[in-house]
């Protein structure tokens, strides 16, 4: 095949993998940064309570905003400065190669897929504590909510993203609400009412000692979860120099702001003890502050759901892009990356959402699920802040519409936490770890034996890699 057939090859291929572009800009993305991660202030960071007291989880929450705080800067650099679909894989495809990019893509595409599955079983219980349908059994609530929010969508990423915006604004009005309603009823002595369990360094403060620490570290990470997904929208973005970094650093101090405020009054209005194994535990703790069922618990448990909406919805945004971005450049079968008219990618919005509903429906663990997505988490956030450090050194001159405060310290910090947090998955759930690892090294292999050989280099963040090469080989 001659260069120009070539080249005419590679544009009609890429043509029929066009994403929408101009439907974000920076208020949006800081909307859709937040309706990624709260459902965690929702449901799920309780169970934290009771793997570390309050005192545990109060200490996971600041390591593990200081971890998203610091890879936040680093990803506002790199988002801003390569602005493609791939996002995470995108940046260490340029700075880590084909493998490191990969490796990085594949953890992210665990985290996502498996995160809503997550969230749908969690939406299966606020629907079960509401009584609606008279349902007993969550999987038709599962199937519902995956073949709604997918189908939306398939309609349109413009359409998606606003109705993600007003879903999100609910929910925080929800979270306000119950900050509102606790304040009166918290009491410092209700933070510290688990037992302690005679572990080494155990106290009122640190039931469960030193290593309840390491085991709230996952629950801590609930607090923010998916906040890294913002540049995946790059390609779909007005302007992503200036508007990658404000939406995302915006989401980011709103997240914290949320989670430090349901941190303290949830437990401090109803008691740690009591909310250690709640499904639902924002209205939960309205009821035992007020003695009872009242408007405003009925009116958080209908906004919570709202929440994990939001999250639910969003995510399955953040899987489809990931998807199709590796799909895209040939490191996952290609038809997956195919868009419609609409120019959305449909096969990556159908097929995770397939394995999704038969996670949920088969294991009703939302626990396990959370515990798989936050591996690929972790283990994605190591090689993002990897990269961000290794393209500072490697490229210093590369031009950046922003650049992180304190630079590599920054991410180095960022990227020191993230090792401990891997380590920590283990200590939390074994097998869940181990059967994340396990896909993980499967993808890996994948990788090595086949994918490499068919790679697309017309692909955007290949051609970014390209240019970089042709660059460095010019200046020797």
């Amino acid at each position: 095949m001659s260069t120009s057939d070539r080249q005419d090859a590679d544009q009609k291929y890429l043509q029929q993998r066009q994403l929408k572009r101009g439907a974000a800009g920076w208020i949006l993305l800081a909307g859709l940064g937040v309706a990624y991660v709260i459902s965690g202030d929702f449901a799920g960071w309780n169970l934290g309570l009771a793997e570390g007291g309050w005192g545990g989880l109060l200490i996971a929450f600041v390591l593990m905003g200081i971890m998203y705080t610091c890879m936040v800067f680093g990803l506002a650099e790199l988002s801003s400065t390569l602005p493609a679909a791939g996002a995470g894989y995108g940046f260490a495809r340029r700075a880590l190669g084909p493998l490191g990019g990969f490796a990085t893509g594949m953890a992210v595409l665990i985290e996502y897929a498996v995160a809503p599955a997550a969230i749908a079983i969690f939406i299966g219980g606020y629907v079960e504590a509401l009584g609606l349908f008279g349902l007993t059994n969550s999987w038709p609530v599962y199937l519902v909510a995956y073949a709604i929010f997918v189908g939306i969508h398939l309609r349109g990423v413009g359409e998606a993203l606003r109705l993600i915006f007003g879903i999100t604004a609910i929910a925080v009005v929800a979270l306000v609400a119950v900050v509102i309603g606790l304040i009166p009823h918290f009491s410092v002595g209700n933070l510290f009412d688990i037992v302690p369990d005679g572990s080494p360094a155990s106290s009122a403060f640190l039931p469960m000692g030193i290593s309840g620490v390491v085991a709230a570290l996952v629950y801590g990470i609930w607090f923010f979860l998916a906040i890294e997904g913002v540049p995946l929208a790059a390609e779909e973005t007005a302007d992503p120099k200036r508007d990658m970094p404000r939406g995302i650093i915006a989401a980011m101090l709103i997240l914290v702001v949320f989670g430090a405020l349901m941190l303290v009054l949830v437990p401090g209005a109803a008691g740690s003890e009591a909310m250690s194994t709640s499904d639902n535990p924002l209205p939960e703790a309205l009821r035992l502050a007020y003695g009872g069922n009242s408007i405003l618990a009925e009116f958080v448990n209908y906004a919570g759901l709202a929440g994990l909406i939001a999250s639910f919805f969003s995510i399955i945004y953040a899987y489809s892009r990931q998807l199709f971005a590796l799909s895209r450049a040939g490191y996952l079968p290609r038809w997956l990356s195919l868009t419609g008219k609409r120019r959305t990618p449909y096969w990556s919005l159908i097929v995770p959402g397939t394995i999704g509903f038969i996670l949920a429906a088969a294991t009703g663990n939302g626990g396990l699920l959370i515990n798989i997505a936050v591996f690929g988490a972790t283990v994605s956030y190591v090689l993002l802040n990897l990269s961000h450090i290794v393209l500072r050194k490697k490229e210093p001159d590369l031009p950046r519409g922003y650049r992180t405060p304190g630079g590599v310290l920054t991410t180095s910090v960022a990227l020191a936490l993230a090792a401990v947090a891997v380590i920590a998955t283990f200590v939390v759930d074994v097998l869940a770890a181990s059967i994340t690892a396990g896909i993980f090294g499967a993808a890996l292999l994948y990788y090595w034996f086949y994918s490499r050989h068919r790679i697309v280099t017309g692909a955007p963040e290949e051609e970014f890699a390209r240019l970089a090469a042709a660059e460095a080989e010019l200046k020797k």
